[in-house]
Formats: structure tokens, C-alpha cells, sequence
């Protein structure tokens, strides 16, 4: 069995109330990974680009107030 189908059984085995706090564990969790890439990624320059358009579109009046 391997290590993730262990992790499902488990996932699965708990009880509501567990469940709920797992959950809440995980998506902080992956918030928290998710971050870290976005960080990485703006310190490696791979979003310059991005952001160069945006701010461009945003000079020249091609974006709409939210």
C-alpha cells in the first residue's frame, strides 16, 4: 500500500469533527506552499512580465474599476 492510499484511508477514517480540523489544517497548509511559490517565482523574475503588462494596460486605460 503505498504512503497516499494510507493517507486516504486515514483521511477517511476520521470522524466528522476531525475531518473539519484536518481540512482547516490542509488548506492553511496549502495556502502556505501556494505562497512560497508565488514568493520564489517573484524573486526569480517570472512574473515581471505579468506585472508589466498589467501595469501597462492599467496606464493606458484598459482596465475597469471593480
Amino acid at each position: 500500500m503505498s504512503d497516499l492510499q494510507k493517507l486516504e484511508n486515514a483521511v477517511q477514517r476520521l470522524s466528522p469533527e476531525a475531518f473539519a480540523e484536518f481540512r482547516s489544517w490542509f488548506a492553511q497548509y496549502d495556502a502556505d506552499l501556494w505562497d512560497q511559490q508565488i514568493e520564489r517565482d517573484a524573486k526569480a523574475g517570472r512574473l515581471d512580465k505579468l506585472a508589466n503588462e498589467a501595469l501597462s494596460d492599467l496606464r493606458e486605460g484598459r482596465c475597469t474599476k471593480l
